[in-house]
């Protein structure tokens, strides 16, 4: 069985613009709230509190993806990440994607566009390394 996998790269930009508002929004309340008011009147966070921003970042996209099979803004779109021969994605492989989240929406995400358009799986950065590749069940086709 060989499968055709279909662009989805307007889809995988919504869904990452999705989860990543809901974690500047939540990391940015998180701030203000832990936070204190610095000389130029804005909020700062030092210490060992900004590890509470990590761990909320882990958990929206690691925790919920292993949790769920796909973050929130993937579930949201209908896509799902998977390993390359269609089996649940490991926890090392979500941390591996996750981990190259910031070079994928470099220049607002066109590092991740420019990949995913030029590579035979649509794969971005973090899916390469992680070996995995996003699918939305409606999409897949067999040849």
């Amino acid at each position: 069985m060989q499968y055709i996998i279909k662009p989805n790269v307007g889809t995988r930009f919504l869904a990452g613009l999705i989860d990543y508002t809901i974690i500047i929004v939540v990391n940015s309340l998180l701030i203000y709230m832990l936070g204190k008011p610095n000389v130029e009147g804005t909020y700062e966070l030092n210490g060992w509190p900004v590890l509470i921003l990590f761990a909320f970042w882990a958990f929206a996209t690691i925790g919920i993806e292993q949790l769920f099979g796909a973050t929130l803004g993937n579930g949201i779109v209908g896509l799902k990440p998977v390993q390359e021969n269609f089996e649940k994605i490991k926890f090392n492989q979500s941390l591996k994607r996750h981990l190259l989240d910031p070079v994928d929406m470099f220049f607002f995400g066109l590092v991740g566009i420019i990949i995913i358009k030029n590579t035979p799986k649509n794969q971005r950065v973090g899916d390469i390394w992680a070996k995995t590749i996003v699918v939305d069940a409606n999409q897949i086709t067999e040849e």
